[in-house]
């Protein structure tokens, strides 16, 4: 049935002399596999010395379960050693019943090879005249004593029970003023801004920023520069003449203003053909000299597109592993075809949060790993039409503005079609669609092509409307230029009651309602016709979400005595840096966090972790196995090093791919992120502050979903060492700061 393999590097016998000169030893592994094992005889090998010394199966040497079907047993010997003989034999797990030793001669090593012809192991049971046979393996390679010893004391440190064993997963330590007070030697004797830090260039944003600003620019200003008035004006006027005859007024998302014109664009249309102008009376206000009408888009989801040649080829799965990449292939197999892209299309009353809700779903779906993107349809109105539509514009009985809006609400859904024809996903088009006409005109152009989904946001909260509005003021393109700030409030009111008059509820199709559920407390969420994976995904996640502002602060763990190795993985306590990192860092949680007590400590369930929170006090501590480091498998407490040297294809392959790279019987980065989404939207959920204390590829992952960074970034984030990341989230969008406790 099989042959044994052996692996040597050389002639063993020629080298004998330098490995023993350079104290090299042998590192040799023997492994049995045969798919019929009874598992009720379990692999034993005796033999004589070194390997036992003794031809007794009484002390022969059980294999340990590598596999289903495979059994392994390794050992270490001189590269000089004398010749080994051995042989294998099956020994039933039962006391009482006789071993079954292997047919045939015994079995000859040496200098980590076989002597002889190459065999299967043969066992014969004489009671039902049978032969079983196993295929036999030997590896030999040469390890050094440092490796050795190193290996040996990774091992003896990982058998040493957990300082944390006793600490239950939910805790809590009552607030021991004595205990604060003894702490000055790793008290934080300067303010908490002394210990500021700039976060890296490419990190989020430390200033406030404007969600739409993000989304996706219009496929003509991407390809030329401009609009063209041949290709998507014709276009959207096919669908305009088809489905567009209407005299009701409605809108091309006045709520979720994105982006002014870039200071040129007045020339790029000049040069293109297309007028730049407002359809209705512009606001009678002053504009500012300064530049501040003027918003920079950061370029997400802005990268060229796939080419047209290529668009038959879509890209049916998520860049994801478990439930994702399970859903995508049963969704794919099963589903209609229609059903593999799906568009969320938002509808509701300008300054409802439509587009903050669709910057989070945005954001939640891509770190998911599904290909999604943004499309905000005021950005295509102001780029096409110019700024400063007052509220006259956007009147129901003004035909002429009615028209102009349908126009670049059929160039936005085209675009966002053709997207999805070249291997998009999901797209979220933002728009008010406050119509039942505007929501059957997109239905008909996405009709055989896309999923629609519409997601309704309602929200009957003065106290809060009057908040969206001024937000509105101050950071909407629509009035970037505007310095009579009284006057932009009463222009927005004046443009929000011309929707009201025409606003029709959703009651058509698959929808999902959002009643009231912005403040994080009560409301209800409405669902019709909804069915698949990635739609209850979806529901799942806008029921946990809310615009309550809060910080959530991330650090690793104090460094550990495997951190000072250089060793991944493991179990260890922390080093002397360590210890004194855990007690600033609850210095710094008792200052920062004093006037929230509602706050909570998550740390996984490594004690790293666990005794880096142990010395805050006053706050409930939980321990996440979802916190838990990425697990390397086989390569867990080695160094890069010696992964290198030992297993040099495991670290080329994780060298050219860290984010699908899965250490063998270990983790990927995408595998981690499934297991963290439950992480994340818990700490969506939450209302009151979080302290994360975590590790490097956790902190990384949860990271990149705070700050929307693509997924192939995730690997190569900067998470330092006794560095504080405070992520600020709430209805402005997300601030960073960064403190730097200890060098």
């Amino acid at each position: 049935m099989g042959g044994g393999a052996s692996k040597n590097s050389g002639n063993p016998g020629g080298n004998e002399e330098n490995l023993e000169h350079a104290g090299g030893q042998l590192y040799v592994s023997l492994q049995m596999d045969c798919i019929k094992h009874n598992r009720e005889l379990v692999p034993h090998v005796y033999g004589s010395v070194p390997l036992i010394g003794l031809w007794d199966p009484s002390k022969a040497l059980a294999m340990e379960r590598e596999a289903t079907s495979r059994w392994e047993i390794s050992f270490v010997v001189p590269p000089n050693h004398e010749t080994l003989e051995f042989k294998f034999l099956l020994k039933p797990k039962h006391s009482g019943v006789p071993c079954i030793i292997e047919e045939g001669s015994n079995r000859l090593l040496t200098g980590g090879a076989l002597q002889g012809d190459a065999r299967s192991a043969s066992f014969r049971f004489t009671e039902r005249d049978e032969t079983l046979e196993y295929r036999v393996y030997i590896n030999a390679d040469r390890v050094s004593p440092v490796d050795l010893a190193a290996s040996w004391r990774a091992y003896q440190e990982n058998r040493q029970p957990s300082v944390v064993r006793g600490i239950p997963d939910v805790s809590i330590n009552p607030i021991d003023t004595t205990c604060l007070e003894n702490a000055s030697a790793a008290s934080l004797e300067l303010e908490l801004e002394h210990y500021e830090v700039p976060p890296p260039a490419s990190c989020a944003n430390s200033g406030t920023y404007y969600a739409a600003n993000t989304t996706e620019t219009p496929r003509s200003l991407r390809n030329g520069g401009n609009f063209s008035s041949s290709s998507n004006v014709n276009i959207t006027k096919s669908f305009m003449s088809k489905a567009l005859r209407m005299n009701v007024a409605d809108d091309s998302i006045i709520s979720e203003g994105s982006e002014a014109l870039p200071p040129d664009l007045e020339e790029m249309q000049a040069a293109s053909g297309v007028e730049s102008k407002s359809v209705g009376t512009h606001l009678s206000l002053h504009k500012q000299d300064s530049p501040r009408g003027f918003y920079v888009d950061r370029g997400v989801s802005s990268s060229p597109r796939l080419n047209r040649s290529g668009s038959s080829l879509k890209k049916a799965f998520p860049a994801a592993s478990g439930a994702v990449a399970a859903a995508a292939v049963a969704d794919h197999m099963h589903g209609p075809k229609e059903d593999g892209q799906l568009a969320i299309v938002l509808v509701g009353l300008p300054a409802r949060g439509k587009t903050f809700t669709a910057a989070k779903l945005t954001r939640y779906l891509r770190w998911l790993g599904h290909e999604t993107k943004h499309f905000n349809v005021g950005k295509y109105r102001r780029l096409k039409l110019g700024l400063n539509q007052s509220a006259e514009f956007f009147r129901p009985d003004n035909q002429e503005g009615v028209d102009a809006r349908n126009e670049v609400a059929a160039l936005a859904m085209e675009d966002m079609i053709a997207w999805m024809q070249e291997g998009g996903q999901v797209g979220i088009f933002d728009a008010t669609n406050s119509t039942r006409k505007r929501r059957n005109m997109l239905m008909k152009m996405a009709e055989g092509r896309c999923k629609i989904i519409f997601l309704e946001t309602i929200c009957n909260d003065e106290a809060i409307l009057e908040r969206n509005i001024l937000l509105k003021i101050q950071q909407s393109p629509d009035y970037a230029d505007v310095t009579d700030f009284e006057a932009g409030v009463r222009d927005f009111k004046t443009r929000l009651a011309n929707y009201e008059k025409v606003y029709e509820p959703v009651e058509e199709g698959s929808y999902i309602k959002m009643i009231d559920m912005v403040s994080g407390q009560g409301g209800q969420i409405q669902v019709n016709n909804i069915s698949g994976y990635l739609p209850g995904r979806i529901v799942f996640f806008l029921v946990n979400t809310h615009l309550t502002p809060r910080p959530i602060l991330l650090t690793r763990h104090g460094e550990s005595r495997d951190n000072v190795r250089g060793r991944i993985g493991g179990d260890a306590v922390l080093s002397e840096a360590g210890e004194l990192y855990a007690k600033r860092l609850a210095n710094f949680v008792n200052k920062r966090l004093k006037s929230e007590r509602t706050a909570s400590i998550w740390t996984s369930t490594l004690q790293r972790t666990i005794l880096t929170a142990s010395h805050i006090v006053g706050f409930p501590k939980i321990q996440w196995r979802a916190l838990d480091e990425i697990y390397a498998g086989v390569c867990d407490g080695m160094t890069y090093e010696e992964i290198k040297k030992n297993m040099p294809e495991e670290y080329e392959a994780r060298k050219n791919d860290k984010l699908r790279y899965r250490y063998p019987r270990g983790e990927s980065y995408l595998d981690v992120i499934q297991r963290l989404e439950p992480v994340t939207v818990e700490l969506e959920r939450q209302r009151a502050p979080v302290v994360v204390i975590a590790h490097q590829a956790i902190l990384r992952a949860l990271y990149a979903y705070f700050a929307d960074r693509p997924l192939e970034e995730v690997p190569h984030i900067e998470i330092p060492l006794h560095t504080i990341i405070e992520i600020q989230m709430g209805v402005t969008g997300l601030q960073e700061k960064r403190y730097k406790l200890m060098d």
